[in-house]
């Protein structure tokens, strides 16, 4: 009788084949567009991206036209554009709104958007909507409670040696050194009510 470990051994020992990439076509990449944006919120930027990666594989593995595919990767978003589907304004403000509710400083929200594409102007716009509902100091405040900070610290007695490793992880985090130190300074009760 076989031993059943012996035939598992064969069987990983074999390197699988990578699955070749799919010739892509206008059908193709709508599709791969369409099924991107059910899981996943994206700008026009990021969904370019996406999609150009699939072509730039379907160049290298079957020697499609490049400049072709880039034609209808930019007739897609603009398809997609006018069908509502991707909407750069819409994805900035429930981004900005989620970030600065979870305590991000300005700095860290704008770096985040523009790596995502978003037009430097439409991201302060956004961010100027958001810090009128969690200012800077709030934000902050959340931040430091999320990484038990300062006032938030368990051991309330190393608070002060670990002064100056708070102050570096609320600067890490993109606050500037006076709102920094009025959090790490100050105490639990000067946080906001959760709204």
């Amino acid at each position: 009788m076989d031993d059943p470990t012996d035939r598992d051994t064969e069987r990983r020992r074999e390197p699988r084949k990578p699955k070749p990439p799919r010739k892509v076509s206008p059908r193709y990449l709508e599709n791969a567009a369409l099924h991107y944006l059910k899981r996943y919120a994206a700008t026009v930027s990021q969904l370019k991206r996406v999609l150009m990666r699939r072509v730039d594989r379907s160049v290298k593995f079957h020697g499609t036209d490049r400049a072709e595919g880039v034609g209808w990767v930019d007739a897609l978003a603009e398809k997609l554009i006018r069908n509502g589907l991707i909407n750069d304004r819409t994805y900035a403000e429930t981004r900005v709104h989620s970030l600065r509710a979870s305590g991000r400083s300005a700095r860290v929200i704008t770096q985040k958007l523009r790596m995502k594409g978003v037009a430097p102007e439409l991201v302060q716009e956004k961010l100027a909507e958001a810090t009128q509902d969690v200012s800077e100091d709030a934000a902050a405040r959340i931040w430091a409670r999320k990484k038990r900070l300062g006032p938030f610290r368990r051991d309330l007695s190393t608070r002060a040696e670990h002064r100056q490793k708070d102050l570096a992880a609320l600067a890490r985090a993109g606050f500037s050194f006076a709102i920094a130190k009025r959090v790490i300074d100050g105490t639990a009760d000067d946080l906001p009510p959760r709204a």
